[in-house]
């Protein structure tokens, strides 16, 4: 142990492996110089013991916090990728002469949209003769739909309509009810 509670270089390599996800033992193989025919009991027993350690415990808990805080989707950023799949605009795919933007040239919103791009590259004639002449390209986008329907769901949208179409419902019976014994 460093002084003053910090670890030492080896121990915070090791508190690093750990968090990324490797195996205790991997991580000791990593952060110390292993000899060679050491035995692999010898190395869980000293990776057991560097766990066994409150502030390396500790620093690997820290470490694997902040990575997940990093990969945190929240249901906050679910719901602003649905909305901006919902509002893509297929035009913003082309230039005003209908030629495709180049993948590298679309905004951020619109990229976000595309699911995969299949460029062919197209040729006239054939062997000697066969003459290259351009690419076609195709952009595959996120289905709108799915994602309007995710949205619909989110904002209870269904339940309003399935409440609508119920009453509607129950009024025709009353009518025909009313037709029936009137």
């Amino acid at each position: 142990m460093a002084r003053n509670g910090e670890l030492t270089p080896q121990q915070e390599r090791f508190a690093r492996e750990v968090a990324s996800g490797k195996s205790q033992a991997d991580a000791y193989r990593a952060a110390y110089k292993v000899k060679p025919g050491t035995k692999p009991g010898s190395i869980h027993a000293c990776a057991s013991e560097l766990m066994a350690d409150p502030k390396i415990a500790l620093r690997v808990r820290e470490l694997q916090a902040a990575a997940a805080e990093r990969a945190e989707m929240t249901a906050a950023d679910v719901l602003r990728e649905a909305m901006r799949l919902a509002r893509f605009d297929i035009r913003k795919l082309y230039r005003e002469d209908g030629s495709p933007v180049p993948i590298h040239e679309l905004d951020d919103e619109t990229a976000a949209a595309v699911q995969a791009v299949e460029i062919q590259e197209v040729y006239e004639g054939s062997g000697a003769d066969r003459v290259f002449v351009g690419y076609t390209k195709k952009y595959k986008v996120a289905d709108k739909n799915a994602a309007l329907e995710k949205l619909f769901k989110h904002f209870g949208l269904y339940e309003v309509d399935n409440r609508q179409q119920g009453e509607a419902a129950a009024a025709m019976v009353e009518v025909v009810f009313r037709k029936a014994n009137g």
